[in-house]
């Protein structure tokens, strides 16, 4: 699998904006993982981000915690999910997405190196600020792999500060405060916060929450690097994967949001 720097690298040689998809490890089958990440990369995804599931989401919105209930309850665990991912045969960046204390509990050092040997190249941890983020960080670089911070419309010009420090991959701006979920319309100020990022760093900045429609991806890429799509895909793949049966439906929507992101 390419790096986020190598992946970001070819999409501006080509004048796109990254499409970044998010879906629950566990939700449907682990078994049928390579299948899902193959039917979002034949629709254009550029880097799926996959989901760790964990008792207490509370950064999720009903979507994505009703994921990760299901999730557990099929069985699915950090373990189990390094495993699946390293049977992937993806083409494209694969991140995970979770909550500090699964990692902390399997061992920094220990998921960094099978996240590394898995194939994923960088990892977003929704509740680990950058100055907490010490041991965290030295584990990632150890084995090999990025980190991603995320940036709120809330975040002082301090904290913009640290996570532009610290990121590496991209920079997560956050569309919304609140939980994740999809809306009918992503907040205007988006490009005031990716301005200050911008000011800050020259990395990629992607911008998620909130984010379901291809008119929301093409706002969210005139003024970003890249958009992340979220509850929209999990619900996508919860009402209509049904073991591959609706695959096609899958390619079909997918191909919808990457269109938004090649810009004219």
């Amino acid at each position: 699998m390419p790096s986020l720097s190598d992946r970001f690298r070819h999409l501006k040689q080509r004048n796109e904006k990254a499409l970044v998809l998010f879906l629950t490890a566990g939700d449907q089958p682990l078994s049928e993982l390579d299948d899902i990440v193959g039917a979002l990369e034949e629709g254009g995804a550029d880097v799926i981000e996959i989901g760790i599931a964990f008792s207490d989401p509370f950064g999720e919105g009903p979507t994505i915690q009703a994921s990760s209930q299901r999730a557990l309850d099929n069985g699915a665990s950090p373990r189990k999910i390094l495993r699946a991912v390293a049977g992937l045969n993806a083409k494209i960046p694969i991140v995970t997405m979770g909550y500090y204390n699964p990692i902390l509990r399997y061992g920094l050092a220990e998921f960094a190196e099978e996240s590394h040997a898995s194939g994923i190249c960088g990892t977003i941890i929704s509740d680990l600020v950058p100055d907490e983020a010490e041991a965290w960080c030295k584990a990632s670089e150890d084995a090999g792999i990025d980190t991603i911070f995320l940036v709120a419309p809330t975040s002082t010009p301090a904290r913009i500060d640290e996570v532009c420090a610290r990121t590496t991959g991209f920079v997560y701006a956050v569309s919304r405060t609140g939980v994740t979920g999809a809306e009918n319309q992503v907040p205007t100020d988006v490009r005031d916060l990716v301005g200050r990022i911008r000011s800050k760093t020259d990395k990629p900045i992607c911008v998620g929450f909130g984010i379901s429609t291809p008119e929301h991806v093409r706002m969210v890429c005139e003024v970003a690097d890249g958009a992340v799509v979220g509850s929209y895909v999990v619900n996508k793949l919860h009402d209509e994967w049904k073991g591959g049966a609706g695959r096609a439906a899958i390619v079909a929507a997918v191909k919808q949001l990457k269109q938004a992101t090649i810009l004219n």
